[in-house]
């Protein structure tokens, strides 16, 4: 006895400790108990309406399997693609299973489609997320899928339409519960994010515009496969077909996206920021005002990567990076052209823009002084501050310019900034015909030369 009562309470020591070293502890105090609490409201509600709602009639348990089937079917064939698609994803990831689990809500009472979101669901993080999502993000994001069908699901039952397959859904009820969907599940996810990202602006919280359409195209096809199940389920399989093309098709952008982004600051990398920058160029026009060029050198970046390591250095570039983006517009094109050197683009600029494009020079400069980049280490949190930035700036003509003659006075610019004891703002005006550009090897290459030699 006494021996099977000491297995009996090492066991549970056992199972307690693994508890305690579950993944989800790891996550930033503030941010557990949100992420429990949407955990537990998602199951208590499922498990509320389980025991408050009658079993499935036979033509809702036909509508539950086969959805339950077609999003598996679905993950099976688009394996790979979605696979890839998670590898070359930061952030909100569309994975276009909104198709079965928005029509599960459409044609199933609510905590039924919950039940099939979470089949869907799991199959998906096992198939194609496992290596990459931890259990632990995964079980959140499926209980903000499953609270979004709860939530569209009530709306249509409210709205009168029923829950039985084939019923008579109002074009506005299907509309408001396709946003009340989106809405629950987005701003959950957002949430979390914010939470645990304080200092994160509003296009890191929540997906890009063309990640809110995509998800928006694909609930619409989820409405489109409930009235299909309702009329006839075999015409559920004309949606796999262009269901699997736009997965292909979003693939495709992705890839593109990717390579055209730097992978440690996510602004454009020197290749894509040049072409872009030669179309905003050739695009100019009387009424687009003054066009002007920006190239930032962070001064004496070597000491940070000597001092605190290259993984340091990588997240100090990336603070700047992130600097560079709030202080210009959208529509400005910003780009690292490889090192600690940047470059950005700005068009509309007031008057001739020097004063302007010297405005936002200083600005840029002053930001970066009064960065302090905080760095997670073993030993505690790692405080680095104290850094520079030397600009150059240029203006195009009036009646346009090319874009190496561009680069060649802002980097000109750049040079003489440098020379007057950096953390300075400097314009350029002419570019001196003895002077080349052999002190910037990323510009020249960029604008097509290949990069000079140096000693």
């Amino acid at each position: 006895m006494g021996t099977d009562e000491a297995t009996e309470k090492g066991s549970s020591r056992t199972r307690a400790f693994a508890v305690r070293q579950w993944a989800v502890w790891s996550l930033p105090t503030r941010l557990v108990g949100p992420v429990l609490l949407v955990e537990a409201t998602s199951l208590a509600l499922v498990v509320l309406g389980l025991f408050g709602h009658p079993p499935l009639t036979p033509g809702q348990l036909q509508v539950a399997v086969v959805l339950c089937l077609l999003g598996i079917a679905h993950t099976e064939v688009a394996l790979g693609v979605e696979r890839v698609r998670r590898r070359v994803t930061d952030g909100n990831h569309v994975d276009l299973s909104s198709v079965w689990t928005f029509a599960a809500a459409v044609a199933l009472p609510a905590s039924y489609a919950a039940l099939v979101a979470v089949i869907v669901h799991c199959h998906l993080w096992w198939r194609a997320w496992r290596l990459r999502v931890p259990l632990y993000k995964q079980v959140f994001t499926t209980a903000t899928v499953v609270l979004a069908c709860l939530a569209a699901a009530t709306v249509l039952e409210r709205a009168g339409g029923g829950t039985d397959p084939g019923s008579d859904h109002q074009l506005w009820a299907l509309a408001l519960a396709l946003l009340v969907y989106t809405t629950v599940n987005s701003c959950l996810v957002a949430g979390a994010i914010a939470v645990s990202t304080p200092e994160a602006n509003l296009s890191k919280v929540f997906a890009p515009w063309d990640e809110n359409m995509l998800e928006i195209a694909t609930l619409c096809l989820g409405a489109l496969t409930a009235v299909a199940l309702g009329i006839n389920p075999w015409l559920v399989l004309l949606v796999l077909p262009p269901l699997l093309v736009l997965h292909r098709a979003v693939l495709v952008r992705q890839l593109e996206q990717a390579a055209s982004t730097d992978g440690k600051t996510g602004l454009l990398n020197a290749a894509a920021w040049h072409a872009q920058a030669e179309r905003a160029l050739r695009r100019v026009s009387r009424h687009d005002g003054a066009r002007g060029v920006l190239v930032l050198d962070l001064d004496h970046f070597k000491l940070v990567n000597d001092t605190h390591g290259h993984l340091a250095g990588d997240q100090v570039l990336a603070a700047v990076a992130d600097t560079l983006r709030t202080e210009v517009r959208d529509r400005d094109l910003v780009g690292r052209f490889g090192g600690e050197e940047f470059v950005i683009l700005l068009g509309g600029l007031e008057g001739s823009g020097t004063a302007e494009l010297e405005a936002v020079g200083e600005r840029i400069r002053r930001r970066v002084a009064d960065l302090r980049v905080e760095i997670p280490t073993p030993d505690g949190p790692l405080t680095v501050a104290g850094l520079t930035v030397s600009i150059g700036a240029a203006i195009s003509p009036a009646e346009g310019g090319d874009l190496r003659t561009l680069l060649q006075i802002a980097d000109t610019a750049l040079y003489t900034a440098k020379r007057a004891g950096r953390n300075v703002v400097r314009m350029g005006f002419t570019l001196p015909s003895h002077h080349a550009v052999q002190h910037s090897p990323h510009l020249s290459a960029a604008a097509g030369e290949p990069p000079a030699a140096t000693g």
